[in-house]
């Protein structure tokens, strides 16, 4: 790829080859154009409509894939090789972000603000810290349930119940999904109490010890096996947070329902 360390100064054309086939079409393609658009330049979009096309059109740039962007006849590259050219963030996928456990955590405090307001008219009561909790556990496990086989590998590498009993890591993110619905509910506390108590229990004892008394650095596998949150404060917020729901359902009655 030629040296692209400077932009020019004004935005002129740029050729943007990319795959529009009849049965596929290049997203990567669509965002190279339209960031194009956006930044002032003149697309004259190339089309590659077929296979055969495609790589006779690799080989003759030596490139590996499409789209393939040309500016004021030097070859930029692809989308994220755009991005660098026009001084935009490009993502590493292997970098490690808490925007996962961000999202999570604030959208289940609005639905649990919702629906307090939608039952009782005030968002801000007991209730509502309650389902915060309860909607928590159950997104928690959502994610875990997309790939139960990833989860349960990355919990063998700090679960001291799941290294002792394997199918421990396949039994959790159906436990904690269902402690969650049961608590959000309010019923069968005589079940879901020990649940959570048991696995919330274990899980931040068993984090503990991984990262603040061995020191390890490990990836946490609460918001699902492909995620890049290190293990650590996340994961040991959850089970403590499932340790108070635990606690605070087995001392009184739920769902009162009082303005904080």
């Amino acid at each position: 790829m030629s040296d692209i360390s400077h932009r020019p100064q004004v935005p002129g054309k740029a050729l943007l080859y990319r795959m529009v086939m009849p049965h596929h079409i290049c997203p990567y393609g669509l965002k190279a154009k339209d960031l194009l658009k956006r930044s002032g330049y003149q697309v004259e979009d190339h089309h590659l409509a077929t296979r055969e096309e495609t790589d006779a059109f690799k080989a003759k740039h030596d490139v590996a894939t499409t789209p393939q962007i040309f500016i004021a006849k030097e070859r930029i590259g692809g989308y994220d090789d755009l991005r660098r050219f026009l001084g935009k963030r490009v993502a590493d996928p292997k970098a490690t972000s808490y925007r996962p456990v961000i999202a999570l955590f604030a959208m289940t405090a609005l639905l649990a603000l919702a629906a307090s307001y939608a039952v009782s008219g005030d968002a801000l009561t007991v209730r509502a810290a309650e389902w915060f909790i309860s909607f928590s556990m159950v997104v928690l496990a959502l994610l875990k349930l997309q790939n139960v086989e990833t989860f349960a590998t990355m919990f063998l590498n700090y679960d001291l119940l799941a290294r002792r009993w394997v199918p421990y890591g396949y039994v959790y993110p159906f436990a904690e999904g269902l402690a969650g619905v049961l608590m959000t509910a309010g019923v069968l506390t005589w079940l879901s109490v020990p649940i959570a108590l048991v696995i919330g229990t274990i899980g931040a004892v068993s984090v503990f010890k991984a990262v603040y008394l061995d020191k390890r650095e490990l990836k946490c596998a609460c918001v699902g096996g492909s995620s890049n949150v290190p293990l650590g404060f996340v994961s040991l917020t959850e089970n403590l947070m499932m340790i108070a729901m635990a606690v605070w359902m087995a001392l009184g009655p739920v769902g009162a329902g009082h303005a904080l």
